[in-house]
């Protein structure tokens, strides 16, 4: 097999960033490597003793359009694109005057920095790189004959192959090569995801045979690195979190303020906490969560008597779980989380005494998140796809308990309403199929995950009856289910277990038979017209 190592004799040089550089720019002056630059990355190399070719002298041509063409021309190209394995590459690059390039190292203009500064359209658009981009897939396509470097994590490695004169054989080429289309790709993606935010299709183009479409017709969607976990769901598993280029106020951006690292399990089971509660926005509400579903949540007058409230719900479940308000944490909620074992609380915020507290418990996981989550598009991966929705948000018409028809029993007071309201917000944390019974703005019993309503309806009695130590916590209670009641059974359970109003979707072909045993058993019946699964 022929030698495929290409030594760096000639390289193009063109970056925004200009961190690193130095080992560069020493590596070329040991070798006597010749080297085209652009603009500031010219004047930086030459005043580290670089002797740099401007690229006008290589285009015959000044920089124009406020920068906008620089590398835009063939001498460029063609120096790039070159295959030198191909004789008739080789002699037309001789007749034409244009020398190749075995190196091409760039970064490109900082288009999701400028979007997160909070810069005008204008000078994002300005941030939207061409040449940059033209370079690096020029030099990735023709990984035959050159090296493409757009990570500065390689400078030591290339600085190291200049300066032995070794260059890189084919394999690490095209190993760099697929560095640089993911690059690129990337870099993209952030552009397209910008645009398909910011310009939507305009009236003009619209009509009833070229309706918006929900969905575009290319999803496009990158996130960066930002670090690996210790591992994933289990320990054979490995993981990593990545981040939203363009969103820097999310939950995946949590400060933490004190604690061991953040596991896989410790970000999934966190954002579900701090998702429901702000499911109560203006009210102290606070979430106990364990494996995704709540086994408390409640509100109250301040985060304090939210989280004594939610604790109460199951105290054995809360043991290792992750707590999540969303108000500030007062010292005395942070003295009654203190003797709990407790793997994550999450926050807006903390008083001083309350933060001082609780990072007397070096395991606890403390994060601090600024702003409400923003409703963002779901996407779960199935085997050789993605499913993609909106998010489930309580924001149907069927949410608002004006539009609840009453369907059985007598109208709800003042108290059950309200308690009915909570119930029925708090049930969209719980996973299907879900009950979820309530008292006093707090949840008492919640049974989630059973593949029928009626194991459900029995988990949640049971667990509101066994575990608040002989209290008879379903007397006088109300109830949500998620969907509606296939069967009366479901609701007869609960309504012989002593809760008096229920909510529910309603839609089932024996709504009437569920609505007839509500009404002989004396329970108050809503249906909302609105479903909340969780899967």
């Amino acid at each position: 097999m022929p030698n495929s190592t290409r030594p760096i004799n000639r390289a193009l040089v063109s970056v925004f960033h200009k961190e690193g550089i130095e080992a560069l720019a020493a590596a070329f002056v040991k070798a006597g490597t010749q080297v085209v630059s652009t603009g500031s990355t010219a004047k930086v190399l030459s005043a580290l003793g670089v002797q740099v070719t401007p690229v006008e002298e290589v285009t015959g041509f000044p920089e124009s359009l406020e920068g906008r063409v620089k590398t835009l021309d063939p001498h460029i190209h063609a120096g790039i694109l070159a295959d030198m394995t191909n004789p008739e590459h080789v002699s037309q690059l001789e007749t034409l005057g244009i020398a190749p390039f075995d190196l091409v190292v760039v970064n490109l203009y900082p288009f999701a920095d400028t979007v997160r500064s909070g810069a005008a359209d204008a000078d994002v658009i300005e941030k939207i790189d061409i040449g940059g981009p033209s370079m690096v897939r020029g030099a990735a396509k023709n990984h035959a004959s050159v090296a493409v470097i757009t990570d500065p994590e390689d400078y030591g490695l290339v600085a190291q192959r200049v300066e032995n004169g070794e260059g890189f054989d084919l394999e690490e080429r095209r190993w760099l090569a697929a560095k640089a289309f993911a690059h690129t790709a990337a870099y993209d993606a952030t552009i397209a995801q910008w645009t398909s935010s910011h310009w939507s299709r305009p009236d003009s183009l619209l009509s009833k045979d070229l309706p918006a479409p929900a969905f575009p017709t290319e999803l496009t969607r990158t996130w960066d690195l930002s670090h690996t976990l210790r591992y994933g769901e289990n320990p054979h598993q490995q993981a990593a979190l990545y981040l939203d280029p363009l969103n820097r106020s999310g939950f995946a951006h949590a400060e933490q303020l004190g604690g061991k690292a953040m596991s896989y399990n410790n970000f999934v089971d966190a954002d579900a906490a701090w998702r429901s509660v702000w499911d109560f926005t203006g009210t102290p509400a606070v979430a106990v969560v364990k494996h995704s579903n709540p086994c408390g949540l409640a509100i109250g007058a301040d985060a304090a008597e939210a989280h004594r409230k939610a604790h109460a719900c199951d105290p054995m479940s809360a043991y290792g779980g992750v707590i999540a308000s969303n108000s500030e944490v007062s010292l005395q909620m942070a003295q009654q989380v203190k003797p709990i074992f407790t793997e994550v609380i999450v926050a807006p915020s903390y008083e001083d005494e309350a933060l001082a507290l609780l990072q007397t418990k070096k395991n606890l996981r403390i994060l601090r998140v600024a702003h409400a989550p923003i409703a963002r598009p779901q996407m779960r991966q199935i085997d050789g796809g993605l499913l993609i929705q909106s998010q489930d948000s309580i924001d149907a018409d069927g949410d608002n308990p004006q539009n609840w028809k009453l369907v059985a029993g007598d109208a709800a007071d003042e108290g059950q309403l309200q308690d009915l309201v909570f119930a029925w917000k708090a049930v969209r944390s719980v996973k299907s199929n879900a009950i979820l019974i309530a008292h006093d703005g707090a949840t008492v019993g919640i049974g989630m995950g059973q593949v029928n309503r009626v194991d459900s309806s029995h988990l949640a009695v049971t667990r509101a009856n066994t575990l608040a130590d002989g209290a008879n916590r379903t007397q006088g209670a109300v109830a949500a289910s998620d969907a509606f009641f296939p069967f009366p059974d479901g609701m007869e359970i609960l309504a012989d277990a002593g809760v008096k109003a229920v909510v529910q979707p309603g839609g089932s072909i024996r709504d009437e038979a569920v609505f007839a045993a509500a009404e002989q058993a004396g329970v108050t019946m809503y249906v909302t017209g609105a479903r909340h699964f969780f899967h």
